[in-house]
Formats: C-alpha cells, structure tokens, sequence
C-alpha cells in the first residue's frame, strides 16, 4: 500500500510544539530591533515532528510504502495522512480535498490533538479521524481502515517501549537545526516520557491524558546511538513536557547518554523544582546544553487563578544562576494578554524577566487551545475562531482593559526590551556564542550551595508585587 505523510512548513509553523497543536514564530514587530529578533527565530530548520517519523517506521514494519509530501499533494496513493497543526488547518483542509479530489478511492486519515478535539474542523470533507496516538495504527491499522465510522478511537500506547525507533530518513533530517539549544546540528528529537500531571487548564499537554509514562533510559539511549550513525545527529531535543520526574531514571539514563560513542548535546523541558542541583551537574557532564522552562508570569494570583502550580519559594533566578555557572542555557517561557492584563502587569512581566534574565526569554500571547479547560472557561471573551492566528504571537482574546493592537505593541515591546540591554549580553553572550568562552570570556563563579534550586515554604513576591487591574491602565499607550 502506498502512505503519503502530507506536511507543511508554511505560516512559519512547527508543528511539534504546543503539544502538537504548534506555534508559529515571532512576526518581528517594532521595527529594525525586531527583525533582527525576527532573523534569529527563522534561521533554523526544525524538525519534523516527531510523530511522522513514528508513522514513517510504522507502516514500514507493516510493509508499506512511504513517502513524504511537503505541500504537495502526490496523485495515486492509497492513504494520505494529515497531522494537522492549528495554524495550517486551512491549508490542510484544501489539500485534503485535493487528495480525495486527484485520487477518487483513496482514505484520508486524520491524526493529532487537533483531529482528537476539533473533529467538527473536519466537516465536509469524506475523511477518517484517528482519535488517539497515531502510533496506535502500528497495532490498529487495518481495524482503522475497515471501518466506516467517520471518527475511529484508538487510544494510546501502553508500553512506548514497543515502539519501533522513529525513521528520519523521508525527512531531510540533515538539514534539521535548533540554534537557540545547541551549537552542533544535525538535531533529532527524542522523547524519555509522555504525558503531565499538572493541572493547568491552559495546556494542551493534557488534553489527552493527565499522567505520565515512561520509557526504559535503555531504549532512549540506543534511539539516540541509532540516530547518530544512521543520521549523523549531533545534538538532540526532548520533546518531553515534564522532563525528570523519575530521578532514578534520569541518572540512569546521563550515564547510558555518557557512553554512547560520540559526545552529543541535547535539551530538556521540565519544571525548574524538578530539576536539583545534582541532576543538573549529572546531565550537563554528558551533554545537556539547554532547559526550556515555563515561567509564565510573576503573578501567583494569576498562576492559581488558571491552576499553574506556582514555583514554591521564587527561586527562578537562582536556577538561572546555577544553569549559567554550569554552562547550562535556559530558555523561560513568560505568558502575557490573559483576560484581565492590564498595561502595567504585562510591564511587571517583563521587569522579572529582566530579573530573571534567562539565556532566552519567549514572550507568547495567551492563546486558547480547544479541548482545554481554559478554552470552555472563557469561549465568550475569544475574539476570533480563525485557528490560523493560534500562533501564540497574535492577540486572539477579547481583553477587559487593552485592546488587541495595545496587547501587540506591548508584546513586541517586550521582546527588544528584553534583548536589547547590556545585561543580557554580558551574562549570556558565552554562551550564546561559545567561541567567547575560548577567547578568554568567563562564565560566572559557581552560586554558594545556599544560593542553589531549592523547594522551601510558599512566600508572597515582594520585588515585584501583584498588580490589580485599574482604569488607568486601560489606555495607556506604550512608551
């Protein structure tokens, strides 16, 4: 049987993130400064995302053929597969007809968060949806197309140890780069575990479930050994959204990671408690580079308000600290244009990203995901249902005290403020740019051990207080 895997690159997507229902990038607004911020964001390639190549190996061992199509739509195959992101499903949507248009007898299957919360996106259009993990077609395939329901559930992987490795190689995997994380490329992505416990009704990492699973450190590394000799990655990206939350795993995996025949980076996202001094000093000896954390915002009402746990005793910037003197980037997620946002705490946020002062600070606009507990709560305040502006960098919100255009220049406000300030560049520019560090440029002295990540009692922010909306806000213009 002929399988097309259909992609799209355009609308600056990565269809990875965002718990697969993908971001865009950042339009540059604010001028000069902000095209170059802009340039920085689109040098890189990122990968594909990691469920194609889980789908490539799948109907591979079935004994498919494969092919991958990046905006194209190949006449004569079987089955086209779609995984569409939020941002592209216009575009998807037309491809899709043109597939079942130029090859009458053909199946369109439908994969992803998007199908699994938005399967009225798909009216109209004689497609099947694969509500589920798309890997469930390794075990469920033939039963997904016998059947004539329009929507198949398949659930998810019990054991992501039955896995087969993911296949690169439709991909142009040589081109895949991720230069905010790593200084060697080719990059691959790689996954230790899916799934998170937390609670916030925001994310779309919970949609489908709200626990863990893991995979043996074993598997992982020889992934990782067969990801260096069959596509020459020399860096790697967990796509895990709660990276350490089994210790024991986590050592073990830094030593396998110690052992595999090439010295490799790699990146992780996790929760900064999650993440202590030792397992820190134990992934960055054998290549850990850089740790994307959320952030979000220095409002514990705000975090509570929308069931973020709170970082127990504000100690975001010893962590960016540690990570520092360690030689550890970080990249911090910071959240503006809730609701309720007013000029001055969009401006707060921005003041302790400055305090914290992270490698890379990212600056994303609220963005409702559907199938979110988020999304149902405030359906009424969505400006608009046109999934194409879901880039997380584009006001969608119908806000109490600004309007859509304040909230988009108060956005890129923050990121060439945050960027274009000496101190940024003088504690991060080594690592940044490597090179710096063997021309002389220091990182800073180790933090004292009381000055390390540590979880203690709860206590209120008082460098940077709550801020209440107010009508004075509500007009401000942006200095």
């Amino acid at each position: 049987m002929r399988i097309v895997l259909w992609d799209t690159r355009k609308l600056d997507v990565a269809k990875d993130f965002a718990g697969g229902y993908g971001v865009g990038q950042f339009p540059g607004g604010g001028g000069i400064g902000g095209r170059v911020v802009r340039h920085f964001f689109k040098r890189d390639y990122r990968p594909t995302a990691l469920v194609f190549a889980y789908l490539a190996a799948i109907f591979r061992k079935l004994g498919h053929h494969v092919e991958y199509s990046l905006d194209r739509v190949p006449v004569g195959a079987d089955v086209y597969i779609f995984n569409p992101s939020l941002i592209t499903l216009p575009l998807e949507r037309m491809a899709m007809s043109e597939a079942l248009a130029a090859t009458p007898g053909s199946r369109v299957l439908v994969t992803g968060p998007v199908a699994y919360s938005m399967g009225e996106a798909f009216d109209g259009l004689d497609v099947t949806i694969v509500r589920g993990e798309a890997e469930q077609l390794l075990w469920k395939f033939d039963d997904v197309m016998q059947s004539s329901e329009r929507t198949v559930e398949v659930g998810k992987v019990a054991d992501l140890d039955e896995l087969p490795f993911p296949d690169w190689s439709p991909f142009s995997p040589g081109r895949f780069s991720i230069g905010f994380d790593f200084t060697k490329f080719p990059t691959g992505l790689v996954q230790q575990s899916r799934g998170c416990t937390l609670k916030c009704n925001y994310c779309p990492y919970i949609i489908l479930e709200n626990s863990t699973r893991l995979r043996s450190p074993e598997m992982v590394a020889a992934e990782m050994q067969r990801g260096i000799q069959l596509y020459g990655f020399r860096s790697f990206k967990f796509r895990d959204p709660l990276f350490g939350v089994d210790r024991k795993r986590v050592f073990r995996l830094a030593e396998l990671i110690g052992s595999l025949p090439k010295k490799i980076e790699f990146s992780i996202e996790s929760r900064i408690d999650l993440l202590r001094p030792d397992v820190l000093r134990a992934l960055r000896d054998v290549g850990l580079t850089s740790i994307t954390v959320g952030i979000e915002t220095p409002s514990e009402e705000t975090l509570r308000r929308y069931h973020r746990a709170p970082i127990r005793d504000d100690k975001q910037r010893d962590f960016v600290l540690l990570c520092r003197a360690l030689g550890i980037r970080t990249v911090a997620g910071f959240m503006i244009g809730f609701p309720e946002d007013t000029e001055r705490s969009i401006r707060t946020v921005l003041r302790y990203a400055k305090a914290v002062n992270p490698t890379f600070a990212n600056f994303n606009v609220v963005t409702p995901y559907p199938g979110t507990e988020f999304f149902e709560e405030i359906r009424e305040q969505i400006a608009t249902f046109d999934t194409s502006k879901y880039t997380v960098y584009t006001p969608v919100l119908k806000y109490r005290y600004l309007t859509p255009e304040q909230v988009s220049e108060l956005h890129a406000k923050c990121f060439l403020s945050y960027y274009f300030r000496g101190r940024w560049f003088w504690a991060n520019a080594p690592l940044v740019w490597p090179r710096l560090q063997r021309m002389g440029w220091r990182l800073p002295p180790m933090p004292e051990p009381d000055q390390n990540v540590h979880v203690g009692p709860p206590k209120p922010h008082t460098s940077l207080p709550v801020v209440q909306p107010g009508k004075e806000d509500a007009n401000r213009r942006v200095a």
